[in-house]
Protein backbone atom coordinates (compact mmCIF):
# COMPACT_ATOMS: atom_id res chain seq x y z
CA UNK A 1 0.00 0.00 0.00
CA UNK A 2 0.89 3.42 -0.99
CA UNK A 3 1.56 6.07 2.72
CA UNK A 4 2.00 9.23 1.03
CA UNK A 5 0.42 11.08 -2.24
CA UNK A 6 3.00 13.36 -3.60
CA UNK A 7 1.72 16.18 -6.42
CA UNK A 8 3.16 19.00 -8.73
CA UNK A 9 1.13 22.04 -8.49
CA UNK A 10 1.18 24.34 -11.94
CA UNK A 11 -0.17 22.29 -14.45
CA UNK A 12 -1.44 19.28 -12.14
CA UNK A 13 -3.56 20.97 -9.78
CA UNK A 14 -3.79 23.80 -11.92
CA UNK A 15 -5.07 24.72 -15.67
CA UNK A 16 -2.77 26.54 -18.20
CA UNK A 17 -3.26 30.15 -16.47
CA UNK A 18 -2.45 28.67 -12.93
CA UNK A 19 -6.24 29.07 -12.09
CA UNK A 20 -6.23 25.77 -9.87
CA UNK A 21 -8.82 23.07 -9.86
CA UNK A 22 -11.64 22.78 -7.40
CA UNK A 23 -12.03 19.09 -8.03
CA UNK A 24 -8.77 18.98 -7.09
CA UNK A 25 -9.12 20.69 -3.97
CA UNK A 26 -11.86 18.21 -2.83
CA UNK A 27 -10.36 15.67 -3.66
CA UNK A 28 -6.95 16.26 -1.20
CA UNK A 29 -8.91 17.28 1.44
CA UNK A 30 -10.50 14.03 1.26
CA UNK A 31 -7.46 12.30 1.28
CA UNK A 32 -6.50 14.34 4.11
CA UNK A 33 -9.39 14.08 6.17
CA UNK A 34 -9.14 10.17 5.90
CA UNK A 35 -5.56 10.62 7.34
CA UNK A 36 -3.30 9.92 3.94
CA UNK A 37 -0.39 12.48 3.88
CA UNK A 38 -0.76 15.08 0.95
CA UNK A 39 2.59 16.68 0.06
CA UNK A 40 2.59 19.53 -2.54
CA UNK A 41 5.99 19.83 -4.83
CA UNK A 42 6.73 22.86 -7.00
CA UNK A 43 9.83 25.28 -8.29
CA UNK A 44 7.74 27.83 -6.69
CA UNK A 45 9.05 30.17 -2.94
CA UNK A 46 8.88 27.99 0.25
CA UNK A 47 6.83 31.26 1.37
CA UNK A 48 4.19 30.32 -1.66
CA UNK A 49 4.02 26.77 -0.89
CA UNK A 50 3.65 27.33 2.67
CA UNK A 51 0.42 29.82 1.97
CA UNK A 52 -0.97 27.11 -0.17
CA UNK A 53 -0.41 24.36 1.86
CA UNK A 54 -2.62 26.22 4.42
CA UNK A 55 -5.03 27.53 1.84
CA UNK A 56 -5.79 23.40 0.30
CA UNK A 57 -5.78 22.19 3.43
CA UNK A 58 -3.08 19.78 4.16
CA UNK A 59 -0.38 19.39 6.99
CA UNK A 60 2.04 21.97 5.89
CA UNK A 61 4.69 19.36 3.97
CA UNK A 62 6.38 20.25 1.05
CA UNK A 63 9.00 20.53 -1.48
CA UNK A 64 9.44 23.92 -3.03
CA UNK A 65 12.26 25.57 -5.12
CA UNK A 66 12.53 22.09 -7.61
CA UNK A 67 13.82 20.20 -4.89
CA UNK A 68 16.05 22.68 -3.08
CA UNK A 69 13.76 23.37 -0.43
CA UNK A 70 11.72 21.16 1.50
CA UNK A 71 9.89 20.89 4.92
CA UNK A 72 7.56 18.52 7.00
CA UNK A 73 5.20 20.15 8.63
CA UNK A 74 3.90 23.42 9.48
CA UNK A 75 6.42 23.58 12.53
CA UNK A 76 9.32 21.67 10.68
CA UNK A 77 12.82 22.72 9.99
CA UNK A 78 13.13 24.10 6.76
CA UNK A 79 15.52 21.87 5.09
CA UNK A 80 18.16 23.99 2.29
CA UNK A 81 19.42 21.56 -0.29
CA UNK A 82 21.80 23.05 -3.17
CA UNK A 83 24.10 25.84 -3.64
CA UNK A 84 22.68 28.97 -4.65
CA UNK A 85 26.49 30.73 -5.67
CA UNK A 86 26.14 28.45 -8.83
CA UNK A 87 22.52 29.54 -10.17
CA UNK A 88 23.63 33.39 -8.79
CA UNK A 89 27.04 32.87 -11.16
CA UNK A 90 24.61 31.82 -14.10
CA UNK A 91 22.23 34.30 -13.65
CA UNK A 92 24.72 37.04 -13.97
CA UNK A 93 26.42 35.47 -16.77
CA UNK A 94 22.54 35.22 -18.57
CA UNK A 95 22.34 38.95 -17.38
CA UNK A 96 25.56 40.29 -18.99
CA UNK A 97 23.93 38.53 -22.11
CA UNK A 98 21.15 39.93 -22.77
CA UNK A 99 21.76 43.45 -21.81
CA UNK A 100 23.92 43.31 -24.61
CA UNK A 101 20.87 42.31 -26.86
CA UNK A 102 18.80 44.97 -24.81
CA UNK A 103 17.01 42.04 -23.09
CA UNK A 104 15.90 42.63 -19.28
CA UNK A 105 15.14 39.35 -17.32
CA UNK A 106 12.20 39.40 -15.47
CA UNK A 107 13.35 37.53 -12.05
CA UNK A 108 10.09 35.94 -10.29
CA UNK A 109 10.45 36.99 -6.32
CA UNK A 110 14.56 36.17 -5.76
CA UNK A 111 14.73 37.55 -2.20
CA UNK A 112 12.95 34.54 -1.12
CA UNK A 113 14.75 32.21 -2.90
CA UNK A 114 17.17 29.69 -1.21
CA UNK A 115 18.89 27.91 -4.32
CA UNK A 116 17.57 28.44 -7.40
CA UNK A 117 16.74 31.14 -9.28
CA UNK A 118 13.31 31.62 -11.48
CA UNK A 119 12.81 34.08 -14.41
CA UNK A 120 10.15 34.78 -17.26
CA UNK A 121 10.29 32.64 -20.34
CA UNK A 122 10.35 35.92 -22.57
CA UNK A 123 13.87 34.28 -23.63
CA UNK A 124 14.50 31.00 -25.56
CA UNK A 125 15.24 28.01 -23.00
CA UNK A 126 17.38 26.56 -25.87
CA UNK A 127 19.53 29.58 -26.11
CA UNK A 128 20.09 29.82 -21.97
CA UNK A 129 21.72 26.39 -21.79
CA UNK A 130 23.99 27.49 -24.55
CA UNK A 131 24.97 30.81 -23.40
CA UNK A 132 25.64 28.47 -19.79
CA UNK A 133 27.33 25.80 -21.88
CA UNK A 134 30.33 24.50 -19.44
CA UNK A 135 28.74 25.83 -15.56
CA UNK A 136 27.96 23.69 -12.79
CA UNK A 137 23.88 24.31 -13.34
CA UNK A 138 20.72 23.11 -14.69
CA UNK A 139 18.44 25.20 -16.71
CA UNK A 140 14.94 23.73 -16.45
CA UNK A 141 12.20 24.45 -18.36
CA UNK A 142 8.70 24.14 -16.47
CA UNK A 143 6.44 25.77 -19.22
CA UNK A 144 5.58 28.16 -16.48
CA UNK A 145 9.10 29.88 -15.77
CA UNK A 146 12.65 29.05 -16.29
CA UNK A 147 14.91 27.97 -13.21
CA UNK A 148 18.83 27.83 -12.74
CA UNK A 149 19.20 25.51 -10.54
CA UNK A 150 22.94 23.41 -9.66
CA UNK A 151 23.14 19.95 -10.79
CA UNK A 152 21.92 17.06 -8.82
CA UNK A 153 19.13 18.57 -7.11
CA UNK A 154 15.36 17.50 -8.25
CA UNK A 155 12.20 16.68 -7.06
CA UNK A 156 13.64 13.38 -6.72
CA UNK A 157 16.00 13.44 -4.21
CA UNK A 158 13.94 16.24 -2.06
CA UNK A 159 11.66 12.93 -2.26
CA UNK A 160 14.49 10.69 -1.07
CA UNK A 161 15.34 12.81 1.97
CA UNK A 162 11.89 13.48 2.52
CA UNK A 163 11.53 10.12 3.29
CA UNK A 164 14.64 9.82 5.04
CA UNK A 165 13.58 12.07 7.50
CA UNK A 166 9.49 11.10 8.09
CA UNK A 167 10.83 7.24 8.35
CA UNK A 168 9.46 5.43 5.32
CA UNK A 169 10.65 4.39 1.88
CA UNK A 170 10.63 6.49 -1.05
CA UNK A 171 8.37 3.39 -2.69
CA UNK A 172 5.70 4.69 0.05
CA UNK A 173 5.07 7.51 -2.33
CA UNK A 174 1.83 7.64 -4.55
CA UNK A 175 3.68 10.76 -7.12
CA UNK A 176 1.44 12.84 -9.54
CA UNK A 177 3.19 15.51 -12.13
CA UNK A 178 3.51 16.61 -15.93
CA UNK A 179 6.31 18.62 -16.09
CA UNK A 180 9.99 17.72 -16.72
CA UNK A 181 11.36 18.68 -13.45
CA UNK A 182 8.75 15.64 -12.41
CA UNK A 183 10.58 12.89 -13.98
CA UNK A 184 12.72 11.52 -11.31
CA UNK A 185 10.01 12.04 -8.97
CA UNK A 186 7.80 9.82 -10.71
CA UNK A 187 10.72 7.49 -11.30
CA UNK A 188 11.77 6.89 -7.96
CA UNK A 189 8.73 6.80 -5.99
CA UNK A 190 6.48 3.37 -5.66
CA UNK A 191 3.92 4.28 -8.16
CA UNK A 192 4.31 7.33 -10.68
CA UNK A 193 1.02 8.60 -12.73
CA UNK A 194 0.85 11.81 -15.01
CA UNK A 195 -1.45 13.30 -17.34
CA UNK A 196 -2.53 13.76 -20.83
CA UNK A 197 -0.69 17.44 -20.70
CA UNK A 198 2.28 16.35 -19.68
CA UNK A 199 5.96 16.63 -20.97
CA UNK A 200 7.04 13.12 -23.82
CA UNK A 201 9.78 12.99 -21.13
CA UNK A 202 7.69 12.50 -18.54
CA UNK A 203 4.67 10.37 -19.91
CA UNK A 204 7.97 8.03 -20.89
CA UNK A 205 8.52 8.06 -16.70
CA UNK A 206 5.23 7.27 -15.46
CA UNK A 207 3.88 4.19 -14.81
CA UNK A 208 0.65 5.18 -15.65
CA UNK A 209 -1.08 8.43 -18.01
CA UNK A 210 -4.26 9.97 -17.43
CA UNK A 211 -6.91 10.28 -20.62
CA UNK A 212 -7.36 13.59 -18.78
CA UNK A 213 -5.33 16.98 -18.36
CA UNK A 214 -4.82 19.61 -15.82
CA UNK A 215 -6.59 19.83 -12.93
CA UNK A 216 -8.81 16.72 -14.11
CA UNK A 217 -6.30 14.64 -14.97
CA UNK A 218 -5.42 14.95 -11.02
CA UNK A 219 -8.27 13.97 -10.03
CA UNK A 220 -8.80 10.98 -12.43
CA UNK A 221 -5.98 9.40 -10.89
CA UNK A 222 -6.44 10.24 -7.69
CA UNK A 223 -9.51 8.43 -8.03
CA UNK A 224 -8.52 5.59 -9.68
CA UNK A 225 -5.76 4.67 -7.17
CA UNK A 226 -7.46 5.80 -3.87
CA UNK A 227 -7.94 1.85 -2.70
CA UNK A 228 -3.80 2.31 -3.01
CA UNK A 229 -3.40 4.99 -0.66
CA UNK A 230 -3.58 4.44 3.10
CA UNK A 231 -3.39 6.41 6.10
CA UNK A 232 0.53 6.33 7.80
Amino acid sequence: MLKVLLTDVDGTLTDPTRRIDTEAIECIRSLVDDGVEVVLASGNTSCFMDALCKMIGTKGTYIAENGGVYRIGYTGTLRINGDQSVSKTALETLQGYYQKKGVELELYNPTFRYTDLAFARTVPAEEVIQVLAGQPVQVIDTGFAIHLQAEGISKGTALLDLAHDMGISPKDFFAIGDGINDVQMLEWAGRGVTIANAHPATKMAASDVMEEAYGKGFVQATKKYRSYLRAR
